[in-house]
């Protein structure tokens, strides 16, 4: 870690902490930060279900997690999840209009990140390329887990920069003693969005329980405060074209619930046409029907105390539109994805969990941007968890074993590739409300087929893309340190982290005829300077990620007036000194809440600095200041049910916003001022 680095990361953590200092005036906890109606004396503890011990909360691991629930989630919530999750901690968008949004954690994106639904993949295409939505909709979501950092020993080299799981309950794990329920309606003046959304839960007899969710979005283009293209005084002003959402869906589950555990199954169908705007103007008309089903069973067998099982399955296709109306490429993806946790009883002060999984694809794509060849994918894994907790310290390792193979099509060779994770995570508890956290891990990652095998036009990123056949596996070692305080005046948490990757993939623009301008090509792939089509190649080299994320949560008036402060920064270099492309900038934020009665307020800014470390040939965006806020009023009906009526201002500055982490930032900016009105209510 360089020392002008080092310097700027400790000059972030002093910051915070300085601004936190005054806190000890109060006595306040992290939940009240959070939840400022819960008068509680420590932060409430949150369960992880992306993780094998039921029992563990996002404060008891080594490796940095954070979970998006409640009020919290509902504010945040667009309709990307990349862009609901874009405020917390090291956690950006890929933002290609506002419908597709994938994760970005640290930097990392694309396969490196999983995005899980329920601990089962999420079995679309998003990772395939930036302009594919994620098919997860926040309405129906329960809540939102965020692991930082490689999680390739439970979910193998898919997730070697981290996890997003997705919590939706739509297999129920309990009964309801009475029917349960939620809706929201609001609608967007920036884009006339147009969004209703409901969720039921209830049982039967004791033993079966239901549940139902459904959802509707509309929007038209929407409102920008200049021009789409910055650099083109003829681009259109005002308004982004081509950047209109119609989409829907809904899921149906129930599960037989036992006294020793349950099994249950769900049926979901999403369906959603969203514009992609840049070009021409295309559309994706996209559909996903997928099946689930989730069991535990308490005390399977002699000696283990919980078995665990998670299926998926997918039928994923989506279409390309022209602005003609006529098809282009048909995408289509048929997964399988299913995975068991045997958790075995203590052995010596030992608990652990082993487990299998098993993936499978068939990936096509037919049509004139068929960029990648029909290809079948299978991924087979073992891995063992084992901990120990003595009084103060807690120990946890395991390691896991993978074989992938990619079989494509068109005459192009197979590639297998062994995989091999591991990981030794101490958690020490050094004072009551501290802990130190340390994760060392080994993670390996082979190469996705849109990286092997690419070859050919992909026109909504305006890029001729060459993959390359003989990329070898991506092997990083990372190491995360993690210092949380739980209770007393104030809370918080600091995470430092490295990661160094040997053969790290990305894509390569090169300057073939040395004129400073990177190589651009026609439709069928010759150097034309005037082509529509960036060249970018899959190349290989070392890189190192290293960055810091701080947050610090404490009330100025306890129970009603409560303060969020964080900052988050990442540098990632390639061995020869340049830039990682698309890399986001330092970015500092503070979140106010206050409560009166029936009555909530909240106010959201967010400062983005201007990225001045960027690849060769890679644009800059320019720094930005958004500022949201929330207005809510309570109708109690009962002590659990009632109404909110809402007020949400967006983007209040009208700031021009583009995403250094997309490849539209300089065509498509964010959204300008908005305001959203609604209803939600608890039933």
């Amino acid at each position: 870690m360089s020392k002008c680095f080092a310097a700027r990361g400790v000059a972030t953590v002093l910051l915070i902490a300085r601004m936190a200092v005054p806190a000890s005036a109060f006595t306040v906890s992290l939940a009240h930060a959070q939840d400022v109606a819960t008068p509680v004396t420590m932060l409430a503890p949150v369960v992880v279900t992306a993780v094998p011990f039921e029992d563990r909360s996002e404060f008891d691991m080594a490796q940095p997690v954070s979970v998006l629930k409640g009020d919290d989630l509902r504010r945040k919530r667009e309709a990307s999840l990349g862009d609901t999750l874009s405020r917390e901690l090291g956690v950006t968008s890929s933002t290609f209009g506002p419908a597709a949004g994938r994760p970005i954690i640290r930097g990392l994106d694309g396969p490196r990140i999983r995005v899980l639904e329920g601990g089962i993949g999420t079995l679309d295409i998003s990772a395939l390329s930036p302009d594919h939505m994620v098919t997860v909709e926040s309405l129906n979501v329960r809540q939102i887990e965020i692991l930082r950092g490689p999680a390739s020993l439970l979910y193998g080299g898919g997730a070697s920069g981290g996890v997003v799981n997705v919590v939706t309950g739509r297999i129920p794990e309990r009964i309801f003693t009475s029917p349960q329920g939620n809706f929201e309606l609001r609608t967007n003046s920036a884009s006339q969005e147009r969004t209703g959304a409901f969720n039921a839960n209830g049982s039967v007899n004791r033993r079966f329980s239901w549940h139902v969710d459904a959802f509707k979005r509309r929007s038209e283009d929407y409102d920008i405060p200049g021009r789409a293209n910055r650099n083109d005084p003829n681009s259109p002003k005002g308004v982004l074209p081509n950047s209109a959402i119609d989409s829907g869906g809904g899921a149906l589950g129930g599960s037989y619930v036992g006294e020793r555990g349950f099994l249950g199954a769900a049926v979901s169908r999403l369906e959603s046409l969203y514009g992609v705007p840049v070009g021409e103007g295309a559309k994706i008309d996209l559909g996903q029907t997928r099946t689930d089903i989730a069991g535990d069973l308490d005390d399977p067998f002699a000696g283990f105390r919980k078995a665990k099982i998670r299926l998926g399955h997918n039928d994923y296709r989506h279409s390309e539109v022209e602005p003609s109306g006529e098809i282009g490429t048909v995408f289509r993806n048929k997964g399988l994805e299913g995975r068991l946790e045997l958790l075995h009883a203590l052995f010596g002060g030992w608990q652990g969990a082993l487990g299998v999984q098993t993936q499978e694809r068939t990936f096509s794509a037919l049509g004139p941007e068929a960029v990648v060849p029909t290809t079948k994918t299978r991924a087979n894994g073992v891995f063992l968890i084992e901990e120990r907790n003595w009084d103060r310290w807690r120990l946890e390792f395991g390691g896991r074993m993978d074989r992938e193979l990619h079989q494509p099509q068109a005459g192009l060779p197979d590639r297998a590739f062994n995989l091999y994770n591991f990981s030794a995570s101490p958690v020490w508890k050094f004072m009551d409300g501290y802990s130190l956290g340390v994760s060392a891990t080994y993670a390996q990652r082979a190469p996705a087929p849109e990286e092997l095998y690419s070859k050919g036009v992909h026109v909504a990123t305006g890029t001729f893309q060459i993959g390359n056949s003989a990329l070898s596996r991506e092997t990083s070692n990372n190491v995360d340190l993690a210092l949380r305080k739980t209770d007393g005046p104030f809370t918080g948490k600091i995470n430092v982290y490295a990661n160094r990757i040997r053969d790290f993939i990305y894509q390569k623009s090169v300057d073939t005829d040395g004129d400073g301008v990177a190589d651009r090509a026609d439709d069928a792939g010759a150097f034309d300077p005037n082509g529509a089509f960036l060249v970018q190649y899959a190349a290989q080299t070392a890189a190192r990620f290293r960055g810091v994320e701080a947050e610090v949560m404490y009330a100025l008036i306890p129970e009603r007036l409560t303060m969020r402060l964080f900052a988050d920064q990442t540098r990632a270099t390639l061995s020869d000194g340049a830039y990682v492309p698309r890399i986001p900038p330092r970015r500092v934020g503070l979140e106010l809440g206050y409560k009166e009665g029936p009555w909530q307020t909240w106010l959201s800014v967010l400062r983005a600095s201007r990225q001045e470390r960027v690849a060769p040939l890679e644009t800059s965006a320019p720094a930005y200041t958004l500022v949201d806020a929330e207005l809510s009023y309570r109708i109690r009906q009962g002590k659990t049910t009632g109404y909110t009526l809402f007020l949400r201002g967006k983007n209040l500055l009208d700031d021009e916003i583009r995403a250094q982490t997309s490849y539209l930032k300089d065509f498509a900016p964010l959204p300008g001022r908005a305001f959203a009105v609604g209803v939600r209510g608890e039933l």
